[in-house]
C-alpha cells in the first residue's frame, strides 16, 4: 500500500468522524445491533477466511497458545456480537456533563466528554479485537483506522467486511472502520507517522509490537501493556479458596495477558500447599520454575532463573518464589510484574488492604482470579485492551476510555480587562 492510500485513509477517516459526532445515542445503539446480526449472518464466510489464517499459521509452526488467539468458533462469534449488543445498552459518554461553575464575571462554564476524534489500533493475532474495537470506538463517536497482524489479516478483512457492509445498510459512513490490508512492516511504520489524521494510537500485542509502537510513532500512544501477572498466597490464605483460584487463572485460557505467569507463596503455608498445588498443576500439563524452597518441595518443579520471574510465558508453565513476609511478596512483584493485574489469597484484612494499597498495577485483587481483567467481565461491553501505563487510562478501556474532554464558556457580552 503507498503512502498515497494511507493518506487517503486518514482523510477519509477525519471525513467520517465529524458525520459519527453528529449521530444520536439511538441511531448508534441501532447500528450497534444491525453489526452485531450482520456478524452472525456471515458466521460462515468468516469462519471459512479464519481457517485459512488457522492452517497457515499451524504450517509455519505457530504455538497453540497463538493459535487459540487467532481461533474464532461460532460461539466466538456469537459473543463477539453479544459483546456490540452489551454496548448498544450503555449508556453514551458523548456529551456527558462532567463539571459546571460560573466565574465572578459571569461566565458559565462547562466541562463536556467529547470522541477522541480518529483512533488507531495496530494489535496481534485476535481477529474479535476488531469487531470489539469497532464497537467501542463507534459508540464513542470515533472513527477507527485498523492494523491487524499478518497471521489474522484474511480473518479480520471478513470481519470488516461485515461491519462495513452493516455500516453501508445503516447509511453510515463505511469508514468509520478501515483496515489496513498490507502486512508490510514499513507500511505499519508509515501509520505510526500519520499524526496528522490520527488522534490516538493504540498497540495491542506482544511486548515487542509495544514497544516498536511507543518508540516510533508520533501519534500519541496509549501503551497496553503485556501481563507478567502475580497470585501471591498469604500465611493467612483459606488454601481452599487459593488451589482453584490460581488454577483458573493459569489453566482456563493461556494466551491471554490476564491469565496468571508468576506464584508468590509465604513460607507459612508452603509445606502444606505447594504439594496439593503440584498436583493439580501437574494434572493440567502446566510446568512449574521455582526457587530452592519451591524445588525442595516439589521433587520435579525445574529451577527458576531470574527471566523466569519477569516472563509473560502464555504457556503451561508457572514460576514460583517462597517469601518469608506479605511485605517481600510486594517487593518482589513491583520489581518483576508488568503492571497489569496482581491478586493476594488472605483472610486477614490488613494484609490484604496493604496489598491494595502497596502493589503498583492497573488491576489489584483479593480472592479472586486476575482473569477478571477484562472490559467484558467489568461490564464495559467490551475492551480496547488494558492499559498499564497512567495517562490517558488505565486497566480494561471501556467506553469513556476513548472520549476526551473541551470545555463550552457561555458569556454575556465579556471582554477580559
Amino acid at each position: 500500500m503507498d503512502k498515497i492510500n494511507l493518506d487517503d485513509m486518514g482523510q477519509r477517516a477525519s471525513v467520517a468522524k465529524y458525520e459519527l459526532q453528529k449521530l444520536s445515542a439511538d441511531a448508534k445503539n441501532e447500528v450497534l445491533r444491525a453489526v452485531a446480526g450482520q456478524l452472525v449472518k456471515d458466521t460462515e464466510d468468516i469462519l471459512r477466511e479464519n481457517g485459512r489464517d488457522i492452517r497457515k499459521g499451524e504450517e509455519n509452526g505457530m504455538h497453540p497458545g497463538m493459535v487459540d488467539r487467532l481461533r474464532l468458533t461460532e460461539d466466538r462469534i456469537k459473543a463477539m456480537a453479544e459483546g456490540l449488543c452489551q454496548i448498544a445498552e450503555l449508556e453514551d459518554p458523548v456529551g456527558e456533563v462532567l463539571e459546571t461553575f460560573e466565574r465572578p464575571n459571569g461566565l458559565r462554564i462547562q466541562k463536556r466528554r467529547v470522541p477522541l476524534g480518529v483512533i488507531g489500533i495496530i494489535y496481534e493475532s485476535r481477529p474479535n479485537v476488531t469487531a470489539d474495537a469497532f464497537g467501542l470506538c463507534f459508540k464513542a463517536g470515533n472513527a477507527v483506522i485498523l492494523k491487524g497482524g499478518s497471521d489474522a489479516l484474511l480473518s479480520n478483512m471478513a470481519v470488516t467486511a461485515s461491519i462495513r457492509k452493516a455500516l453501508e445498510n445503516c447509511r453510515v459512513s463505511a469508514d468509520a472502520i478501515q483496515l489496513i490490508e498490507s502486512t508490510d512492516r514499513e507500511v505499519a511504520s508509515r501509520f505510526m507517522k500519520l499524526n496528522r489524521y490520527v488522534d490516538v494510537l493504540i498497540p495491542r500485542g506482544g511486548a515487542g509490537l509495544i514497544r516498536s509502537v511507543v518508540e516510533n510513532s508520533t501519534i500519541p500512544v496509549i501503551e497496553t501493556g503485556t501481563g507478567n501477572c502475580h497470585i501471591y498466597v498469604d500465611e493467612y490464605a483459606d488454601l481452599e479458596k487459593a488451589l482453584p483460584i490460581i488454577l483458573n487463572a493459569k489453566t482456563q485460557r493461556i494466551g491471554v495477558c490476564n491469565a496468571c505467569e508468576s506464584l508468590v507463596i509465604h513460607e507459612a503455608v508452603k509445606d502444606r500447599f505447594l504439594p496439593r498445588l503440584a498436583e493439580a498443576l501437574k494434572e493440567a500439563d502446566v510446568e512449574m520454575r521455582g526457587d530452592e524452597q519451591v524445588c525442595a518441595v516439589i521433587s520435579d518443579a525445574l529451577a527458576a532463573t531470574e527471566e523466569d520471574y519477569g516472563k509473560e510465558y502464555l504457556d503451561y508453565i508457572l514460576s514460583m518464589k517462597v517469601v518469608g513476609s506479605i511485605g517481600e511478596a510486594i517487593s518482589h512483584i513491583n520489581k518483576y510484574n508488568t503492571k497489569h493485574s496482581e491478586a493476594i489469597i488472605t483472610e486477614k484484612k490488613e494484609n490484604a488492604e496493604m496489598f491494595l494499597n502497596e502493589v503498583d498495577a492497573a488491576c489489584v485483587y483479593v480472592n479472586a482470579s486476575t482473569r477478571f481483567t477484562d472490559g467484558f467481565e467489568f461490564g464495559f461491553g467490551a475492551e480496547i485492551g488494558i492499559s498499564t501505563q497512567k495517562l490517558h487510562a488505565r486497566g480494561p478501556m471501556g467506553l469513556k476510555e476513548l472520549t476526551s474532554y473541551k470545555y463550552t464558556i457561555e458569556g454575556t457580552g465579556q471582554v477580559r480587562p
